[in-house]
């Protein structure tokens, strides 16, 4: 894993263990490893329920400061994507990417009409579109810390995964099918929490082979 300062490393370990607990014994919500269960078998995390809470919903707790776009190579229909370039989850932050639940039709329609930025893979959405792209049901999450996490951080967060798949040299998953997430470990970047609705994740987990 990437190598860190001793202050930084001491620091983060403070926060790992006491960020729930602050000096006014008021607890701190909205953390990365605050997984709601509920009832019906789906999950919460940062007020958001994967598969249920629409973009709309999500703008309207956490702010209308995003980048809205359809990520698509060429030849592909692409995913509707929301990104938060400042989030704060309780006192540790990062960036936050939302995927919305958008059929490829509806988003090769979209792309028609989107205007391309700078001839990248990024598509800026027609005004048109954007009622449809409010009601779209957010599909997973990727939450990057700003702070590196390591396996044994993640152990005293979330438990014992289930299962562990290695991508490659660097990138190891971290999976917990029922709450479901997949923490990915990175060698040499940015370590990534990703939630999706627990019903989708067998189907996530086939897609890593």
């Amino acid at each position: 894993m990437k190598t860190w300062s001793v202050p930084l490393l001491l620091a983060f370990g403070l926060l790992a263990c006491s960020a729930e607990v602050p000096e006014n014994n008021t607890p701190v919500t909205g953390l990365p490893w605050q997984i709601e269960q509920l009832p019906d078998g789906n999950t919460r995390i940062f007020d958001i329920t994967p598969g249920v809470t629409t973009l709309g919903e999500a703008l309207a707790l956490h702010g209308e400061e995003l980048e809205l776009a359809i990520i698509a190579a060429p030849g592909e229909a692409g995913s509707l994507e929301a990104y938060y370039s400042h989030f704060s989850a309780g006192p540790v932050t990062g960036k936050l990417f939302l995927v919305m639940d958008a059929a490829p039709q509806q988003l090769v329609e979209m792309r028609g009409r989107a205007f391309q930025q700078g001839g990248s893979r990024r598509y800026r959405l027609h005004p048109d579109d954007l009622v449809a792209a409010f009601r779209t049901p957010v599909r997973s999450m990727s939450f990057v810390p700003s702070i590196n996490l390591d396996e044994k951080i993640v152990r005293s967060r979330f438990g014992t995964p289930e299962e562990i798949v290695e991508a490659d040299e660097q990138r190891q998953h971290l999976l917990y099918p029922d709450l479901g997430l997949d923490v990915v470990l990175d060698a040499g970047g940015r370590e990534v929490l990703q939630y999706l609705a627990p019903a989708a994740f067998t189907a996530y987990r086939d897609s890593l082979q």
